[in-house]
C-alpha cells in the first residue's frame, strides 16, 4: 500500500478499479433482481392470461401465444430438441418444424393453464450462468401439498431483455424431455424428417379438437 501513496498515479487508478468493481456489482445486483422480476411477472401474466374464464378459449389461447412466443425462444429450443436431426433437415423442413412446434407447446401449456386453481409463484433467486445465461430459482405454492421446485433457464439479450430457453420442474428439463421424446419419434420413423412432421401435425389436430 506504500506504493499506491508514493504515487498520485497508481493511487488514482486503484480508486478507478474499485469503482469499477463497485459498478460492476451494482450492475450484476440490478441483472439478478431484473430477471427475478422477468419470471415473476411472466408467470402472473400467463395465469391472468389462461385462467380468465370471461374471455372465449379461442382468444384465450391466441393470448397466450403471444404471451409465449415474446417469453420464450422457441427457434433455440426447438433446434435443441431436433438436436442432430436439424442439420440434416432442408430449410423447408426446418420452418414447418420450428412452426409446428410452436403450436404444440404453446397449445399444450395453454391448457396446462385451464386448470390452474389458485397456485402462485415465488421467485427465490437468480444465478448467473455463462456469459449470457441466468437460471432463476422459483417455488410454485399451493393451496395443498408441498411446494414444487421450479428453475427457469434463461438467455440474456443484448438490450437486456431475457428469453426462457428451459423449464426444469422438479429436476426434470422440459426441453431434454422434449429432446428425448422427439429422438424417439425419429428413430420410430427411421430418422426421417418428414416421418416426424407428420406426427407433429396429427398431434396438433388432436390438441386443436381436444376440450
Amino acid at each position: 500500500m506504500k506504493i499506491i501513496s508514493r504515487f498520485p498515479f497508481l493511487r488514482t487508478a486503484f480508486v478507478f478499479l474499485f469503482a469499477v468493481c463497485l459498478n460492476a456489482t451494482a450492475a450484476h445486483a440490478q441483472a439478478d433482481d431484473n430477471a427475478r422480476k422477468f419470471i415473476g411477472a411472466l408467470a402472473q401474466r400467463a395465469i391472468t392470461t389462461v385462467a380468465d374464464r370471461q374471455v372465449p378459449e379461442v382468444e384465450r389461447d391466441e393470448r397466450f401465444r403471444k404471451l409465449f412466443v415474446s417469453s420464450f425462444d422457441i427457434p433455440e429450443i426447438g433446434r435443441f430438441v431436433l438436436s442432430r436431426y436439424w442439420r440434416l433437415a432442408t430449410p423447408e423442413q426446418q420452418q414447418e418444424f420450428l412452426a409446428l412446434f410452436e403450436d404444440i407447446t404453446v397449445l399444450t401449456w395453454a391448457k396446462r393453464f385451464q386448470d390452474y386453481n389458485g397456485e402462485s409463484l415465488e421467485t427465490v433467486s437468480a444465478t448467473k450462468d455463462g456469459d449470457r445465461g441466468w437460471v432463476v430459482d422459483s417455488h410454485i405454492l399451493r393451496n395443498q401439498g408441498p411446494q414444487i421446485p421450479v428453475q427457469w433457464r434463461l438467455r440474456e439479450n443484448d438490450d437486456g431483455s431475457f428469453r426462457v430457453v428451459d423449464i426444469i420442474v422438479e429436476g426434470v428439463s422440459m426441453a431434454i424431455t422434449h429432446r428425448s421424446d422427439y429422438a424417439s419419434a425419429m428413430q420410430a420413423n427411421g430418422g426421417r424428417i418428414d416421418g416426424l412432421l407428420a406426427i407433429m401435425r396429427t398431434k396438433l389436430d388432436q390438441l386443436k379438437t381436444s376440450g
